[in-house]
């Protein structure tokens, strides 16, 4: 490039992506200790003047600045994240009386112990930041939304949780009403569910449905796991995407305001129901935008896509950079989908449109490669037979959580109705679960292998570099991918 082509005008989507990727590396730098004389605001305002130039000039040049305006403006927002949560470490290896609110479903440990996840954090009339995580063995009837007051000794935090309390004692439950209205609604159409199909197909079922993974029998959640199956009973994207696109298919030849009205409709209710997990606000941002680019005619490049609702839930919570592997792992597989998958198709298979069957296998494989660094890097193990299980499951997941939801709908309007339904739903998935159990039960179904975080970053260097080169040799415009198609 000449001199003088630095400063001709680059379009403004280069310099809004640059600026959001670089403010998730700057989230992530966060962490590090000198990022501390970043912790004032004056930063974000220097970083937003900056950024605000680049736009007038919009020169090529510029894309520089853009990059160390977007770190500036990460790690201020990081730094001083961290700097609020270090008020929890005056009360470690404290006993201490907190209370919050019940921010997610009741899990249940590997020892058998409640595991509570506690936002909008209060003691003695002082609000904390962040969340925590608190372990009981207290048996009581808590759900999404309560406000739970524990008594226990604080001791440090780990991911995104600012700090944890272990056998703590639960000493008040407090319920507005009724409690969370979408909760109680989603457990009783769970509970018609349950009433007229078997278990464990059953939670399987509402897992489809809701994404209530911790519903699950303990043998099944492992089988999944084991199998790589795991995203299709977790509130992400997965869900999310089969919902609006049924609602697309239905109405969009009839009308695309109420397209869009019914299915963010639909992502705001289901994000009701399932709660604001970083994986669901994610896939309800992403969704939402790509609805809204639909109805005017336009589409986003999936890496603007991706580093705008990267930033976005990054500047609403830091610690899901550097914290949360959900938060990564859903990302990673989005990236798999969206960019690596349709490049991957128009390298080996050219630009004609996949049939459904071998786009299912590219999507699948290309997830598996875009998050498998990740899951080497933090549990040092992969499945195996994720692929095998995914072709196998994938493609029936639409039909089974389709007569999940007529059978329980059956239940309230007319129970014998819900008998005749329940019968091929209770077949479709049992052949999940066994197809889930067979997999997972094969000798070689997980490989052991550690991967350094030089490794992962190596990794991820490597696979952008292939993604640009299948691009250029293949000249695919990656605006053609759309989640909602």
């Amino acid at each position: 490039m000449r001199l003088w082509q630095l400063r001709t005008p680059l379009h403004q989507s280069w310099h809004f992506t640059a600026f959001c990727l670089s403010i998730v590396l700057g989230l992530g730098l966060s962490v590090l200790p000198f990022a501390s004389i970043f912790a004032n605001q004056m930063w974000l305002v220097m970083a937003i003047v900056i950024f605000g130039f680049v736009l007038w000039k919009r020169w090529r040049w510029l894309i520089v600045i853009t990059i160390i305006a977007g770190c500036l403006f990460g790690l201020s927002r990081g730094s001083v994240d961290i700097e609020q949560r270090a008020i929890y470490k005056q009360y470690f290896g404290k006993m201490v009386r907190l209370e919050g609110d019940l921010s997610e479903d009741v899990d249940k440990g590997k020892k058998g112990e409640t595991v509570l996840r506690l936002s909008n954090i209060a003691h003695n009339g002082q609000k904390l930041p962040a969340e925590i995580w608190v372990t009981t063995r207290v048996e009581a009837d808590m759900m999404r939304g309560d406000r739970i007051t524990v008594t226990g000794k604080v001791s440090r935090g780990f991911g995104s949780f600012a700090a944890s309390i272990y056998s703590a004692n639960i000493e008040h439950i407090g319920r507005h009403g009724r409690g969370d209205v979408a909760v109680r609604s989603r457990d009783d159409f769970g509970e018609k569910v349950r009433a007229a199909i078997d278990e464990p197909a059953a939670s399987l079922g509402m897992g489809f449905l809701t994404g209530q993974r911790r519903s699950l029998p303990t043998e099944l959640d492992l089988a999944l796991l084991t199998a790589g199956l795991t995203h299709i009973v977790v509130a992400s994207g997965y869900n999310l995407t089969i919902l609006v696109r049924f609602i697309k298919r239905l109405f969009d030849k009839k009308s695309r305001y109420l397209t869009v009205l019914l299915s963010i409709m639909l992502v705001t209710g289901f994000m009701f129901i399932t709660g604001l997990s970083p994986s669901m606000v994610r896939a309800g941002l992403i969704a939402t935008m790509s609805l809204i680019a639909w109805y005017f005619g336009r589409s986003f490049h999936p890496a603007t896509l991706l580093c705008f609702a990267a930033a976005a839930t990054g500047l609403w919570n830091p610690s899901y950079v550097w914290g949360n592997l959900g938060w990564q792992l859903s990302f990673a597989a989005f990236a798999g989908v969206m960019i690596l998958s349709p490049l991957l198709q128009a390298y080996f298979f050219g630009n004609q449109k996949p049939h459904w069957l071998r786009q299912l296998a590219g999507e699948t494989i290309a997830a598996q490669i875009a998050t498998a660094p990740l899951l080497l890097y933090a549990f040092g193990q992969i499945s195996n037979v994720a692929i095998i299980a995914n072709l196998a499951v994938l493609p029936l997941v639409p039909l089974a959580m389709l007569l999940t939801f007529l059978t329980g709908l059956a239940s309230y309007l007319a129970p014998f109705l819900a008998e005749i339904i329940a019968m091929p739903t209770q077949l479709l998935l049992d052949y999940m679960v066994w197809v889930t159990k067979q997999t997972a039960g094969l000798d070689w179904a997980i490989s052991a292998w550690q991967l350094p975080f030089a490794g992962l970053v190596v990794t991820y260097v490597i696979l952008i570099a292939l993604c640009w080169w299948m691009q250029r040799a293949s000249k695919y415009s990656l605006r053609q991918s759309n989640i909602i198609d």
